[in-house]
């Protein structure tokens, strides 16, 4: 139903010399560099010399991707790299420069020292899509010093189960609210259509994403099926693309979901008919971390089905060698057309056109490149201490609790009161916002830095202890807990109940609670949760989602002499039980605890009571046919380890990690979906990996007879001396098993799943009531593996002894 959809495609953008350019271009480029334009490297897996010998013109950095690998890389690294590819196109006689993209959400997120804005869940919150305008500028003034064009924002989705992973990414539950923040962060990035400046510096290229219904998917998980009419997917989901598309966005990044059992990287109808034929998009469509090669007939290194279904770009981070060759080939054996080819190129050009990339104008001689004086300025991080401020949600001040007054003695404590980390989430210098520390942030201000600042103010004391012993010596406590940091597939949940995930900080308010002290949350999270008994421990309750690296803007709101009041109000219904998972404005029972738009000023004269219902049907016993040990990253409550004779107990986080002696290496890798697995390579010598849990499991209806351990691998090296697979009870109460021989049957480089019989395991005074490492790999020889998923399924599960 192409009527549904309307034409959005705006008039301002018609120019009849850059379509003769095109066809100029076109007309001198060889199939070669065609297929070059179409292919994205990520520039961990590609130098600017094989960018120019394969013709690419296109690269990204994904979440975490610094050039040459280098964590805290400075602006001058990211101009000089820019520099290095731009030559390196311009030497390969390409017909424009290289386009860089960067996934910058909530500021430049990639590079050390930016701003730091709120995700857009608290945007949302602020109702103040003109403050998201002035926060897009500033993110595409510190993209445009880096030397790069292009991010891959904002995310438009329209998220109606907040279990789902990416929540955060969306600035509401409702479309009215998505489509209100569309244009402004559209134009804030690329400026108006009318502007002089438009799409060149200081602005920058944005991505409508992810095309199309990523926030509705069936019980909210990332990459699922949404199952809906056309009617319901475009006035739901297609509101903020069509707000988009007449702002002049210029690019549209697909999404891995699928609509009614389809997946939208293969859509013809969604992609070509809806959003180019009808909706009249003229830019490129680009695909998601190899999605491509999630189509039932493709591979990663195999596009045709994407690109025949109108695809442009092929986001194709590691395997872009092979894709590249195979492109070619299916264009000469008609696989896919030379029309098709030629539009996806001519739909690149016209863009790079539009931005005025060309010879010669290298990113090092722009006007905003270099000036790092720009990044992390201060009237940015003004900017974003403002949005903070406006983003929080107050839920709960009884008795007046807030603003704090004059002389207050003030504790502050929980596992957010001094974490950048924490309350800047995912996409944070690293893709999972794992792996980082506070010193990763330079001029960043966290919650207790922020709040001793302002009581001094006032001849008020702060002291940060996370021992709550000696709390009676204070009049009130600032409670900072919520989420750890996540992105995307591992951030999806089963429930929305925070309390059975984290109990330890319910059991802090309550100690706290008990001792008669005034106690402040303020709770950091990617999307409303159950908390229902958190605020019946707390006087007062703050929602400060994830406030990025300005936390003084939450320091405004608690004190008095600050004289801000608060003026968020939830984007996200807020759930009144950990399985209303599904609580949006518009349903037919529309139940919440806190309704779509709530949030308390700080005069207002409403107590919540605090005998909220705290029943949990999360935490009620079931049978267990099952553990999850390891799926897309550490399920809780393991955590993985590695470690060899210089230190046997390394926590395994980030990117890469090293053991202490450099007997083991760990690093994400690419199974079925981006960076879902980890490869482990052994160099000699004694070495374990394990994943294990802070207290123990009862796990005796698990670890009996027709029991197994799953493991999904792929071996790249056989084993050279014995590997034993371990469980633990508290070392040295042991059950293990040498595996080498059955590692040594196994081909190499082919995933596979095998199973052990965990009664096979040589038993040691192991005790599986006390289980606390459920999987571990020792061996003193080289090995080379990586793990896609570990799990124990019971006897009545099992399909093989």
């Amino acid at each position: 139903m192409p009527t549904l959809w309307p034409r959005s495609h705006p008039a301002e953008l018609e120019n009849k010399d850059i379509d003769v350019e095109i066809v100029r271009l076109l007309n001198s480029m060889s199939m070669a560099q065609k297929v070059g334009q179409m292919i994205q490297p990520e520039i961990r897996y590609i130098t600017p010399a094989e960018a120019a010998e394969y013709h690419i013109g296109s690269i990204l950095s994904g979440g975490g991707a610094q050039p040459h690998g280098i964590h805290r890389a400075s602006v001058e690294d990211w101009v000089s790299l820019a520099d290095d590819f731009y030559e390196a196109s311009l030497n390969a006689a390409a017909v424009l420069p290289i386009l860089w993209g960067v996934d910058a959400l909530h500021g430049h997120n990639n590079l050390c020292g930016a701003t730091l804005f709120p995700h857009n869940i608290g945007l949302g919150a602020t109702r103040n899509p003109e403050l998201a305008r002035e926060i897009a500028e500033a993110t595409a003034a510190e993209i445009a010093v880096t030397g790069l064009e292009w991010t891959f924002a904002p995310t438009l989705a329209v998220t109606r189960d907040d279990r789902w992973g990416r929540t955060y990414e969306s600035f509401a539950e409702t479309p009215e609210l998505v489509k209100a923040f569309t244009r402004p962060v559209v134009e804030g990035l690329q400026g108006k259509l009318s502007d002089q400046h438009f799409l060149c510096d200081p602005r920058v290229i944005a991505t409508a994403k992810h095309y199309l219904g990523d926030g509705g998917t069936n019980d909210g998980i990332d990459q699922g099926n949404t199952l809906c009419h056309e009617q319901s997917l475009y006035e739901v989901h297609g509101q903020g693309y069509a707000e988009a598309i007449e702002a002049g966005v210029q690019t549209v990044m697909v999404s891995f979901s699928s609509w009614n059992g389809e997946k939208m990287h293969g859509h013809y109808y969604l992609l070509q008919k809806v959003l180019k034929d009808s909706m009249g998009f003229d830019g490129f469509v680009i695909s998601d971390w190899n999605g491509h090669g999630q189509l039932s007939q493709s591979s990663n290194v195999s596009g045709d089905e994407a690109i025949n279904a109108g695809i442009d770009m092929l986001m194709a981070p590691e395997d872009w060698r092979g894709l590249w060759h195979n492109t070619i080939q299916q264009v000469e054996s008609g696989a896919i057309p030379v029309t098709r080819i030629d539009d996806a190129v001519s739909r690149i050009l016209r863009v790079k056109l539009r931005a005025k990339l060309r010879f010669p104008n290298k990113p090092s001689e722009r006007p905003l490149a270099g000036k790092a004086d720009l990044v992390g300025c201060e009237k940015h991080r003004l900017l974003a201490q403002k949005a903070v401020r406006e983003s929080a949600v107050l839920l709960k001040n009884n008795d007046g609790t807030l603003p704090l007054q004059p002389g207050a003695k003030i504790l502050v404590t929980g596992p957010g009161a001094n974490s950048i980390s924490m309350q800047s989430g995912g996409w944070s210098l690293s893709w999972q916002g794992d792996g980082v520390t506070n010193e990763d942030f330079p001029g960043s201000t966290t919650v207790f830095s922020a709040i001793e600042v302002a009581a001094k103010e006032i001849n008020s004391t702060a002291v940060l202890s996370s021992d709550c012993g000696d709390a009676g010596d204070y009049d009130v406590a600032i409670v900072v807990f919520g989420e750890e940091p996540y992105a995307e597939g591992p951030g999806d949940r089963q429930h929305l109940s925070y309390s059975s995930s984290k109990p330890a900080d319910l059991a802090l308010l309550r100690r706290l609670q008990n001792k008669g002290i005034k106690t402040v949350s303020l709770f950091l999270s990617g999307r409303p949760l159950w908390v229902n008994p958190e605020l019946n421990a707390s006087d007062a309750f703050l929602a400060a989602w994830l406030p990025g690296s300005e936390a003084a803007g939450l320091a405004d709101l608690l004190f008095s002499h600050r004289e801000f009041d608060f003026v968020g109000k939830l984007s996200f219904s807020w759930p009144a039980s950990p399985l209303q998972t599904v609580v949006n404005l518009g349903d037919k029972e529309y139940d919440p605890l806190f309704p779509f738009g709530f949030g308390l000023k700080l005069m207002d004269s409403v107590d919540l009571s605090n005998d909220l219902d705290e029943t949990d049907e999360t935490i009620i016993e079931a049978p267990v046919d099952n553990l999850s040990i390891f799926d897309l990253r550490p399920v809780t409550p393991f955590k993985f380890y590695a470690g060899d004779q210089g230190e046997w107990r390394s926590p395994v986080e980030g990117r890469i990690f090293l053991s202490k002696n450099h007997v083991i290496e760990v690093h994400v890798v690419d199974w079925r979906r981006q960076e879902d697995a980890r490869r482990i390579c052994w160099r000699g010598g004694a070495g374990q990996v394990f994943f294990a849990t802070e207290d123990s499991l009862d796990c005796s209806r698990l670890v009996v007879p027709g029991s197994v351990l799953c493991l999904t691998l792929s071996l790249h090296k056989h084993p050279e001396q014995q590997v034993f697979l371990r469980q633990d009870s508290g070392y040295p109460n042991k059950a293990e098993l040498d595996i080498a021989d059955r590692l040594m049957s196994l081909p190499l480089g082919k995933w596979q799943t095998i199973e052990f019989d965990l009664c096979a395991l040589n038993n040691s005074g192991f005790q599986p009531e006390k289980l606390m490492t459920p999987f571990l790999l020792w061996t003193e020889g080289e090995l080379e593996l990586s793990i896609g998923s570990i799990r124990i399924e019971s006897a009545n599960n099992a399909t093989t002894a």
